[in-house]
């Protein structure tokens, strides 16, 4: 992904911002590695609170527990960064908001943490619609930390946006 900067999410976000306008639908985000960066992107846009409705910053295991639902007995299985986790995040961020669409990003931005298994770089997300399908997906994003959890943030929003577009 190309070099980007604060304008460039501030770009997407409006873009995501016009279609979820479209669609008279509210946007909720739950938020790990990116810790509020999405959000921040967000409500930096004027008239934003038409249609960004809240976002849960969940760093911490107990905070996707308590907040968002996110079960025990996923973060032991599969992990905070795994699609099984963030699935159960968005999922918590419609049914804890008055939300009709939510993304979830959660991951390893570095320098430190990451594994063989998950290196830093690791990011999952979950885009999910009420009454429609919930996807997920799991990227590898080069660079520094603050440059992993830019890319998250772009991507979050450039999928989410995708995703409505192809809503009739």
């Amino acid at each position: 992904m190309a070099e980007l900067s604060q304008e460039d999410l501030e770009r997407l976000a409006a873009e995501l911002g016009a279609e979820l306008q479209r669609h008279g639908m509210l946007l909720a985000a739950a938020e790990s590695c990116t810790g509020g960066w999405a959000a921040q992107a967000m409500t930096a846009l004027a008239g934003s609170s038409a249609w960004f409705e809240r976002g849960f910053v969940t760093y911490s295991n107990e905070a996707k527990m308590d907040m968002l639902g996110v079960t025990a007995a996923t973060l032991a299985r599969h992990g905070a960064v795994s699609e099984a986790t963030v699935a159960e995040m968005a999922a918590g961020a419609l049914r804890h908001s008055r939300a009709q669409a939510a993304f979830a990003i959660s991951g390893i931005a570095g320098p430190s943490g990451g594994s063989d298994i998950k290196p830093v770089g690791t990011v999952c997300f979950a885009w999910a619609t009420t009454g429609g399908p919930l996807r997920t997906a799991t990227r590898r994003f080069d660079g520094d930390r603050g440059q992993v959890r830019m890319q998250a943030v772009a991507y979050a929003f450039s999928e989410m946006r995708a995703a409505l577009v192809a809503m009739p």
